[in-house]
């Protein structure tokens, strides 16, 4: 098994591998940040449920902006457009750790890093796509996102073990997160240029692509709800500190491993049709976990329950690859794949940071419960849509 290991890695192009180190490194310091970000909010600022979510917007907004300034730069191909996206992940992160003494001069670093991390979203898809071979695109992005899987188990089990035995502070792990981008852009910047031969039409929508807009819409509005109110339920419902969070990270980080490999084989061979509905039906479940296991069971019951809403979460995040495999089967041109997943950033914000604030709203009003219960109204208007997802290449394997 190791010298199969040992023969793939050897046998891998150069581009590739500058690339998975680039994403490793890359999500560390993603992971680092994300396991100390919201205790980070509750130490240092004291936020309430209604001001974590208005955090959202400035958080959010570069999502929607993402398009523009994509077009803006339409003349750097997509991993000098890479190099560009860690770059500002520096200046944010550092900004952020070590230039906040005020709840304004942070969402100023938070929008900058937000900005990096939106751009590279759509990026992390189509430089994936670009190095996989023809039919074996979800293999080759779920092994990406095992490479950022091992990579969240690094960086948040470092977390763990600063927080727990070495006494790190938030200085130490942000100054950390701003090493991991510092790495991850000497690596990107490595990798050899694409020419671009024509601008690309960012700012077009196409009738043909309806569905896959659609469904990034109801994607953004699911993944908001999660990240900004599912940790918030761990830290303020059941009282949970930094490590708890760096330690389920880690769990769902070895767990990813293993997971997103097989999801993308689960999505060239069964399509992209079924993977979609799958994630759908499974979200009810975890809405219900987080809305009302609390109210259910006992208090250890209800956040065991609680940690494996958020582990399988973890993991349904990563879906996200079949519509990034659905949109290049149904790309009437090969240039509209970039494009395309650019704008769907843009267009599902548009009502991600919507959601962010009208969660904030129902969890003040009637209490966190009917966030989750907005999440499973959400949760079946995607098992709806993703039922009518066609690809040439596949027939369908769930029916109506």
């Amino acid at each position: 098994m190791i010298t199969t290991l040992f023969t793939r890695i050897t046998d891998t192009s150069k581009e590739l591998k500058l690339f998975a180190v680039a994403s490793l490194a890359m999500g560390m310091a993603y992971s680092i940040i994300d396991a100390t970000f919201n205790n980070f909010l509750n130490e240092r600022f004291a936020l309430s449920g209604f001001e974590r979510s208005f955090l959202e917007f400035p958080r959010e907004l570069p999502g929607f902006l993402v398009v523009f300034v994509s077009a803006l730069l339409w003349f750097l191909c997509s991993r000098r457009l890479g190099t560009v996206a860690m770059l500002l992940g520096i200046v944010g992160t550092i900004l952020i750790g070590f230039v906040s003494p005020t709840y304004t001069a942070m969402i100023i670093g938070l929008f900058i890093y937000s900005l990096g991390q939106h751009l590279f979203m759509p990026l992390a898809s189509t430089i994936g796509m670009e190095l996989a071979r023809e039919g074996q695109t979800g293999q080759r992005l779920g092994q990406l996102n095992a490479i950022r899987n091992l990579a969240a188990i690094i960086g948040s089990f470092m977390v763990f073990l600063g927080f727990r035995f070495l006494g790190l502070n938030f200085h130490h792990t942000f100054a950390l997160a701003a090493l991991g981008f510092v790495v991850a852009t000497i690596f990107m910047a490595s990798m050899t240029s694409e020419k671009i031969a024509r601008p690309r039409l960012y700012l077009k929508l196409h009738r043909e692509y309806r569905l896959y807009y659609l469904l990034s819409v109801l994607y953004g509005s699911r993944k908001q709800l999660f990240i900004t109110f599912a940790p918030w339920v761990l830290v303020t419902v059941f009282h949970q500190p930094t490590q708890i969070i760096a330690t389920l990270l880690t769990i769902g980080g070895i767990i990813g491993i293993i997971f997103q490999p097989f999801l993308g084989r689960a999505t060239d061979r069964l399509g992209e049709r079924f993977v979609l509905a799958s994630e759908a039906v499974l979200l009810i479940f975890v809405c219900l976990g987080y809305g009302f296991a609390k109210f259910l069971f006992s208090e250890n019951i209800a956040f065991l329950i609680a940690c494996v809403c958020f582990l399988l979460d973890q993991m349904l995040m990563s879906v996200n690859m079949a519509r990034a495999t659905y949109i290049k089967k149904i790309a009437i041109h090969a240039d509209h794949v970039q494009p395309a997943l650019t704008i769907s950033v843009t267009i599902d914000h548009i009502f991600s940071i919507s959601i962010a604030l009208l969660g904030g709203v129902i969890w003040n009003a009637f209490g966190f419960q009917y966030v989750f219960l907005l999440g499973m109204v959400i949760a079946c208007a995607n098992f709806v849509a993703a039922l009518q997802v066609r690809t040439p290449s596949k027939i369908a394997l769930v029916s109506i």
